[in-house]
């Protein structure tokens, strides 16, 4: 039979663990920074046409987690991988209220605006983009103000559009999606649910020849249905559910959770027949919402590689 006291031992060292735990979930993983590396060679890539992407995801600009000297560090950061091309996926404002102070989009975009890459610096829009602002959700349309801040340091922002792009005379097309979860619901707005600004049809229409395209949608739940014809799909959104213990994350802000939580996923298409497995990234993100906490899911830059040898 255990003691008084060996309980009592068991009890601090349990409490004192706990406290330890939470301490590192909101001090430490949410201020660390890995680079998580995918080499991709989906079925449709043109042989020869190798292409390095950097990824930003989720930045979530707010003070102390998020400051404009870190997201800064990470422009350099990012720079100095050598990337060909490099895309944002939304969500630069702040998702929670656990700030000491806010930070303008004048700052976080002056911020973001010393990325630098051969083939350019492309972004989509989050939610969180559209549900600050408020003349925005008033209006039921754009441009955002997160649109107009990027666009003002060069950055080339999608909604529902596509460039074709080239590398050593190789085209291939960066696509941009609407955010799905775009407009909030209430009678202030005059809208009974959710609704998205994405017109993914609209988007492929504006793709002209048989080019590689790689699409850029801020929330994964739109996968299922994207074409084959996307050769890979890049998302953020999720922050791989922030706490994430053996591959699994209790919450997932997707409607088919873990599913599309976090990571490389391989999927032949649901609405083609005998199409070939198409490629979605999702990542983890920089930045916390609901909450600044992450356990076992630190904040990542993401390096996808498409079309050298021996890719999956």
């Amino acid at each position: 039979m255990i003691s008084r006291r060996g309980f009592l031992k068991g009890a601090a060292a349990f409490v004192a663990g706990g406290v330890g735990l939470a301490g590192y979930a909101f001090g430490v993983e949410p201020m660390r920074t890995l680079v998580t590396r995918y080499a991709i060679r989906p079925g449709n890539w043109p042989e020869g046409l190798k292409l390095k992407i950097a990824v930003l995801a989720d930045i979530h600009a707010c003070k102390p987690w998020m400051t404009v000297e870190r997201i800064r560090d990470l422009a350099h950061q990012t720079n100095a991988l050598g990337a060909d091309i490099i895309v944002l996926l939304g969500d630069y404002c702040a998702g929670h209220h656990w700030v000491t102070d806010w930070v303008h989009s004048s700052e976080w975009s002056a911020a973001l605006g010393e990325l630098k890459a051969p083939l350019g610096v492309h972004a989509v829009l989050g939610n969180h983009d559209w549900w600050e602002d408020k003349t925005a959700q008033r209006q039921g349309h754009g441009p955002v103000f997160s649109q107009t801040a990027l666009e003002k340091f060069g950055i080339r922002v999608y909604d529902n559009d596509a460039v074709r792009l080239s590398k050593a005379d190789q085209p291939f097309w960066i696509a941009g999606l609407g955010d799905q979860l775009a407009l909030l619901p209430g009678k202030k707005y005059g809208r009974k649910r959710m609704t998205g600004v994405d017109d993914l049809p609209a988007t492929m229409a504006k793709i002209t020849d048989h080019s590689p395209v790689i699409l850029l949608a801020h929330e994964p739940d739109i996968f299922p249905v994207v074409p084959e014809r996307v050769s890979l799909t890049l998302s953020g959104h999720t922050h791989g559910g922030q706490v994430r213990v053996f591959g699994y994350s209790p919450v997932v802000p997707s409607r088919y959770r873990n599913r599309y939580a976090y990571g490389h996923i391989v999927e032949a298409s649901m609405m083609e027949v005998a199409a070939l497995p198409r490629h979605l990234v999702v990542s983890g993100g920089l930045g916390c919402a609901i909450m600044p906490v992450r356990f076992g899911m630190p904040p990542e830059i993401v390096v996808v590689e498409l079309g050298g040898e021996g890719l999956v």
